[in-house]
């Protein structure tokens, strides 16, 4: 039996807040908000926010799969020549299909002590950049990466808005006050578990 003094390890993941990115004149995509908030040791952020695309999940489970080939990785959500990302029932089964993914993903130890992962969802490095972390090709480790990113976004996106409208009512003589998100902060944690000791493989 698990002594009641141990904590139980969890990791939720989010997939939310999908917005479209207008790239030119022609060419458009969505990307998508994943929120991460665990107590795992395995992680060196317990709360993180970054936005991804799609491409960018089918990146992330090639190299997983590359990786781990004795694994049957879960599927991501098809990719149809019908999807019309202004048909809101299209767009929010991708992003159910991508959650269902990434949840699955995080049961597994194996998969867990890939760098990549952790750059995939603490950082908001490009797949060229996670790649050339992972092989030591930077200055930076992946745990560096982590904080680095941590540290130029100290707000997530709806806890910055959330700042913004309370300042402008401030300035409008009526009595606001940013609630944000509420988390706690990060920083007070001790991250016995870094992602540099994870297994960085070329």
């Amino acid at each position: 039996m698990t002594p009641k003094h141990e904590k139980q390890e969890f990791v939720t993941v989010l997939v939310r807040d999908p917005r479209i990115q207008k790239e030119d004149s022609w060419h458009s995509h969505i990307n998508y908000e994943i929120f991460i908030h665990t107590n795992s040791m395995c992680f060196t952020r317990k709360t993180s926010c970054v936005r991804r695309r799609f491409r960018e999940f089918v990146w992330l489970r090639q190299r997983l799969q590359k990786n781990a080939v004795l694994l049957q990785l879960p599927e991501l959500p098809s990719k149809t020549p019908f999807f019309n990302m202004n048909n809101p029932h299209h767009v929010d089964h991708r992003r159910q299909g991508l959650q269902e993914f990434l949840e699955k993903i995080l049961q597994n130890a194996l998969l867990l002590s890939d760098s990549r992962l952790h750059l995939f969802l603490q950082t908001q490095l490009s797949p060229e950049d996670i790649e050339a972390c992972v092989s030591g090709q930077t200055k930076y480790s992946v745990a560096d990466a982590i904080h680095k990113f941590a540290s130029l976004k100290r707000r997530f996106p709806i806890e910055e808005e959330e700042r913004k409208r309370g300042k402008n009512d401030a300035d409008s003589d009526s009595e606001s006050s940013s609630s944000g998100l509420g988390h706690t902060s990060d920083d007070s944690i001790s991250h016995r578990c870094k992602a540099s000791t994870v297994p960085e493989e070329s």
